[in-house]
């Protein structure tokens, strides 16, 4: 049998190099063609050959017109001039909802795995997904009942983040590894994965930590920096931090794990802490047009998965005009002086990482294509 499978930027390749790995364990005589980037091929995938990765991330103006207009021809003719028995687009809707539309009317049948969040943003997309998509796979719990109810087949295979986080960390061991005692205070700060995140939130961030340290002395922090940024920017930004901070390249698993609270930034790692299990605040600012925007297209009651997972509001959630450092400082002393406030949080993240399912989604998403294709 023969599978395309399509991704986006780097995160989609992860996901896409750990679906082969499953795939191809499951059935060695499947062939797997790609677009993608490193990961996908080292994983035994075979890219499609001039055809790069869809991850337009640095590319501006005419430029990145111009290399997606390339791009979007170039695997439309894949789709429509070769057999393929499953088309497995992954993440990155702006595109694959296009990709999806061609290769159904090629009359391929189309799984989508890391499902788009249309339930938040566009819910009559439902419909749409419904009649182009032969099969949804999902990640979160609670979207596999919105897609059966809009018609779409739907499985819901657990969160990958279960197989990349350890079940277990030694927090001694990496305070000892990072220079930081036992018994000292450490808050870790999380500012995002992207260059605007980081612009943005990572300010805030350094002004609430020196306000801690005014009120809690002897507190240290701890940064995770994500791949995605360079370091010229974090130092440039730390240069003149009030306070000292250490500085963990692509750990942030270990950071959340050695720390006793986070601030983090809105996203994936906010279900990636609660897996770790560690008590946060969460925030989250833009620029007022695209808060205005975004306000407008997203409807629903928070914007940190771990409260949409959970159903509730576990984690504080300062988003916009009430992401600054007297709310964060304000959010963190309450966590770390109320034991009991802290002890429901971690209750409540461990509810959250109970709910995620259990580690081997890509095996579980794996089966799932292969059934698609026997039908």
């Amino acid at each position: 049998m023969r599978i395309l499978i399509v991704t986006g930027e780097a995160s989609g390749d992860l996901h896409g190099a750990h679906l082969a790995k499953a795939i191809m364990a499951l059935d060695p005589k499947a062939q797997l063609v790609g677009i993608g980037g490193a990961t996908m091929r080292a994983a035994g995938v075979t890219l499609v050959p001039g055809v790069p990765q869809l991850d337009l991330m640095g590319l501006f103006g005419l430029s990145a017109l111009r290399a997606i207009v390339q791009r979007v021809r170039a695997i439309r003719r894949v789709l429509k001039a070769e057999a393929w028995d499953l088309v497995v687009l992954i993440d990155n809707p702006g595109l694959n909802f296009h990709f999806a539309r061609v290769a159904k009317a090629a009359g391929l049948r189309v799984l989508y795995y890391i499902a788009p969040q249309v339930w938040a943003w566009r819910p009559g997309r439902m419909k749409w997904i419904q009649q182009r998509v032969d099969h949804v796979v999902v990640i979160l719990p609670f979207e596999q009942e919105l897609y059966r109810r809009a018609g779409v087949r739907c499985t819901f295979v657990g969160h990958p983040l279960l197989d990349s986080v350890a079940p277990h960390y030694d927090r001694g061991k990496l305070r000892a590894e990072f220079g930081l005692s036992e018994s000292v205070r450490v808050v870790g700060l999380l500012p995002g994965s992207r260059k605007s995140e980081v612009e943005m939130l990572l300010p805030v961030l350094l002004s609430a930590a020196a306000q801690l340290v005014a009120a809690e002395p002897g507190t240290q922090f701890i940064l995770a920096q994500a791949s995605s940024i360079d370091d010229n920017l974090i130092q440039a930004l730390l240069q003149h931090s009030p306070v000292p901070v250490r500085v963990a390249h692509d750990q942030s698993s270990e950071v959340m794990a050695l720390s006793d609270a986070l601030f983090i930034a809105s996203g994936t790692a906010t279900l990636q802490a609660a897996v770790v299990g560690t008590p946060m605040v969460l925030l989250y600012k833009t620029t007022p047009v695209t808060y205005r925007l975004a306000r407008w297209l997203i409807n629903v009651k928070w914007i940190g998965l771990v409260n949409l997972v959970a159903g509730r509001s576990i984690v504080p959630e300062l988003i916009q005009d009430e992401a600054t450092a007297e709310r964060l400082c304000q959010e963190v002393l309450r966590l770390l002086r109320d034991p009991s406030a802290y002890n429901d949080m971690k209750e409540g993240l461990r509810q959250v990482r109970q709910s995620l399912g259990e580690p081997g989604a890509s095996h579980r998403a794996a089966q799932v294509a292969l059934s698609e294709c026997r039908l």
